[in-house]
């Protein structure tokens, strides 16, 4: 704990700052690509989910499946060393790219899958009356509807992926968790244990909380929405049945 107190110790962070400034940059480079492979996956699988065709339906359950219930260090460490040991090594950043996308792709297909089934199944019969095919149905119809339920769940899936890019320490990463430990076990920069670590989870909270309190406020804001929307239209019925009654008096 003294090491917290040390004005030696947080100058030394301060002198090294470029350290976890890369690191940092790595980690925001690492997240910002995975969640968008995160999310074409997320969308390709959920919409396979969502198809009706059992064999469609089956290969996105088996993805979802494999990839959930393995652990993310797993399918990282997996990644990275079969393609190191079969001389096609990608880097250690790459990996993390790949491996984290894929690894939120299944939640983000999830996420999908049960936006678009929270659609009312009558938008789905107009769409077929229309002449839609799933296609046209989903990207016209189905999918601007469900953006709504999709987007809280979504975001915490990204804030997720942000916080697991630490997992690139045990492959020797770059991230900003990885920069950390290099710099506090560093033969001229080791011993400012408390003050680097802190500065780490700082530079983590100040990407995360932001996303997070964004997320939550969406949520609120469309239970808001809907609530107000519902009073509405229960208010319009009324005023429609009071109506209806006075032109039968009147009659």
């Amino acid at each position: 704990m003294s090491g917290f107190f040390s004005l030696k110790a947080w100058h030394q962070v301060w002198t090294y700052r470029e350290t976890f400034e890369l690191g940092l940059l790595n980690t925001v480079e690492t997240a910002l690509v995975g969640v968008l492979l995160s999310l074409v996956l997320g969308i390709f699988f959920g919409l396979m989910a969502t198809s009706g065709k059992k064999w469609l339906k089956c290969i996105a359950r088996i993805y979802v499946e494999v990839i959930q219930n393995t652990p993310v260090l797993l399918q990282i460490c997996f990644l990275y060393y079969s393609l190191a040991f079969s001389g096609h090594s990608m880097g250690i950043i790459a990996t993390g790219m790949i491996s984290l996308g894929i690894y939120t792709g299944a939640y983000m297909a999830e996420v999908f899958r049960a936006g678009i089934e929270a659609i009312p199944g009558g938008q789905f019969e107009a769409a077929h009356a229309q002449g839609f095919g799933y296609v046209g149905m989903m990207y016209h119809i189905i999918l601007p509807q469900s953006i709504k339920i999709i987007l809280p769940p979504a975001v915490n899936q990204v804030v997720n992926l942000i916080k697991n890019t630490s997992c690139l320490y045990i492959i020797g990463g770059a991230d900003l968790i990885s920069q950390t430990y290099n710099f506090v076990t560093g033969a001229t920069t080791g011993g400012a244990y408390a003050p680097a670590y802190l500065v780490c989870g700082v530079l983590f909270f100040i990407i995360c909380f932001p996303l997070s309190k964004m997320a939550s406020a969406w949520e609120m804001n469309l239970k808001k929405r809907d609530q107000k929307m519902a009073v509405s239209v229960k208010s319009r019925k009324i005023v429609m049945a009071e109506t209806g009654e006075r032109k039968k008096v009147a009659v």
